[in-house]
């Protein structure tokens, strides 16, 4: 069986001018997963990737995921089930289907059959019961979970990591915790990999981490920095939203303010309080995300 329909060319990487990177003396690469496919991209499709082949080799038809409404990786899963003819199931938390949410309207119209339940039996998506009770109801499904972290998702990460060119630091934003553990499982002991945490009291995610890649706790070259969620999941100031607009503007970086918006600013925050030694080599990765732009204007969260 090929899965050749699964490879798409590699993103570009950017050079960021600006005139604190240059005060600073530091060179910051960004890696445009955000251009990986038109449709598709980001760390979500880096997970989805080995997701779609692991439910295919074990000749499941179909799977199901779990989402919260806006979700980039309930968009990504919807994507890929338009582009490679596949039946999809998403669990999402609720309890109301509001048909006029851009991310639940595109998901239906790609096919994905939509399954509301509310907060307290979202809340069982990593309980085994549930899991295995949610593997009988669909026994031709693939079951992928919330964000698409699992060992699955750690090859396709392994295979953006190769693709990263030589760096001091290694940036990315952190919310389930995979593309960070993906980008540790790879990293050289030269190499710092940070995680900038998109939520509040997010020191869980260590443990997560380490679950997902056991060598983390060996390694002593990463770090998961939690002081940077800028009010929490979902949550952003005008201030962070001012500097997304700048990055757009001055930089030619598009950036929404829930992830890779989290992840410049606490950059840029980084850079002002001297973290980086003069000289050093940034690679930060620009997971995705930009669809969650169109459920920020839905909400009436930005007006431009």
């Amino acid at each position: 069986m090929s899965f050749k329909k699964f490879d798409f060319p590699e993103s570009p990487i950017q050079i960021i001018e600006h005139p604190l990177l240059a005060q600073k003396q530091v060179i910051l690469k960004v890696k445009r997963d955000d251009l990986l496919h038109p449709h598709i991209a980001g760390n979500k499709w880096r997970k989805l990737k080995y997701n779609l082949i692991a439910m295919k080799q074990q000749n499941k038809s179909a799977f199901v995921t779990f989402s919260g409404p806006f979700s980039n990786h309930l968009y990504a899963a919807s994507m890929a089930c338009k582009l490679f003819a596949l039946e999809g199931h998403a669990i999402v938390r609720g309890p109301h289907l509001d048909i006029h949410n851009p991310t639940i309207r595109m998901a239906r119209a790609c096919g994905v059959k939509i399954h509301m339940v509310d907060r307290a039996t979202y809340r069982l998506r990593h309980n085994d019961d549930y899991l295995m009770e949610l593997q009988q109801r669909f026994a031709h499904c693939h079951i992928i979970p919330e964000g698409g972290s699992n060992q699955q998702a750690l090859v396709g990460v392994q295979e953006l990591a190769n693709s990263l060119p030589k760096s001091d630091y290694v940036m990315c934003a952190t919310g389930s915790g995979g593309t960070l553990a993906g980008l540790i499982n790879a990293s050289s002991g030269t190499t710092s990999v940070i995680g900038i945490a998109v939520l509040k009291q997010a020191e869980y995610l260590i443990d997560e981490i380490i679950r997902l890649a056991p060598k983390a706790k060996q390694k002593s070259n990463w770090q998961l920095m939690c002081d940077f969620h800028d009010g929490g999941y979902g949550k952003f100031s005008t201030a962070l939203w001012q500097f997304c607009k700048m990055m757009k503007k001055d930089c030619k970086l598009p950036l929404e303010p829930i992830y890779t918006g989290k992840l410049f600013y606490a950059l840029w925050q980084l850079l002002e309080q001297d973290f980086f030694a003069p000289g050093s080599h940034i690679t930060a990765i620009h997971t995705g995300g930009l669809q969650g732009l169109d459920g920020l204007r839905y909400r009436q969260l930005i007006t431009n």
